[in-house]
């Protein structure tokens, strides 16, 4: 499996936070923020934001005399079960902030052997998730998180998922022609969110953004009842805007 595009911007965002990261675990006793951008190269305009989102995941902490340190979150990644224990309760803290922040429920999905798995969700009493009522491994024409995964790979890949999964109509509104689906998948921009307008359920609204790290395929999506469709763009792009801290966890 190929992979058809990785988001220019998510990919740089990334690679500087890792080169923080790298730096501030190698110094071991502080450093700041004027050295980090004389070892990383990093101005401080770019610097800031990077820190101020490194801090809110626990990546690293700021000391009284504005020194900064390995946090919480990177001291955990020590160990194999540390690793994975810090990594997914990072993952799921940041979640449930975007969750509280879009006013939605919020998915992350991964695209692992050939098959989608939705690997973690945030919901509350208010933004519930939607209901699975057909697996979502079957219905990847239909849903925006699938739709976002297919997007990401190349035509081969593409193929091969529609060839092991029949494209059902879910409602009026589902695309069951997979040339159609095809090219509508390939003439989407990588950095507009996918929509999903009552495809996938009648009553629910959706829209995801991919989080590509690698080879590593993966989206942050949310859904929304009807009655909210007019909040889905606003919201698509909060989240997207959010996804580099999920896409660096997926990365380390």
């Amino acid at each position: 499996m190929a992979l058809k595009h990785e988001p220019v911007a998510q990919r740089d965002s990334v690679q500087h936070a890792l080169r923080v990261l790298e730096t501030v675990a190698r110094r071991g006793v502080g450093v700041t923020d004027t050295e980090l951008g004389s070892e990383t190269g990093l101005s401080p305009a770019r610097l800031a934001p990077l820190l101020r989102m490194l801090r809110r995941e626990g990546y690293v902490e700021q000391l009284a005399d504005g020194a900064y340190v390995a946090g919480e979150t990177l001291a955990g990644l020590g160990s194999t079960r540390g690793r994975h224990d810090a990594l997914t309760a990072g993952l799921q803290r940041t979640l449930d902030r975007l969750c509280e922040t879009v006013g939605a429920a919020v998915y992350l999905s991964r695209y692992v052997d050939g098959e989608i798995r939705i690997t973690q969700v945030a919901q509350s009493a208010t933004t519930p998730a939607v209901n699975e009522w057909v697996d979502f491994r079957s219905s990847a024409h239909a849903s925006a998180i699938g739709k976002s995964l297919l997007g990401q790979l190349d035509l081969n890949g593409r193929r091969d998922h529609l060839s092991r999964h029949k494209m059902a109509r879910l409602t009026s509104r589902t695309i069951t022609n997979e040339r159609v689906l095809l090219s509508r998948l390939d003439s989407h921009p990588a950095t507009v969110p996918v929509l999903d307008l009552q495809e996938y359920a009648v009553g629910t609204v959706c829209a995801a953004v991919p989080i590509t790290a690698g080879s590593s395929v993966g989206c942050l999506a949310l859904s929304l009842p009807l009655e909210h469709a007019h909040r889905l763009h606003h919201a698509a792009d909060t989240l997207n805007r959010g996804a580099a801290p999920v896409l660096l966890s997926l990365a380390i």
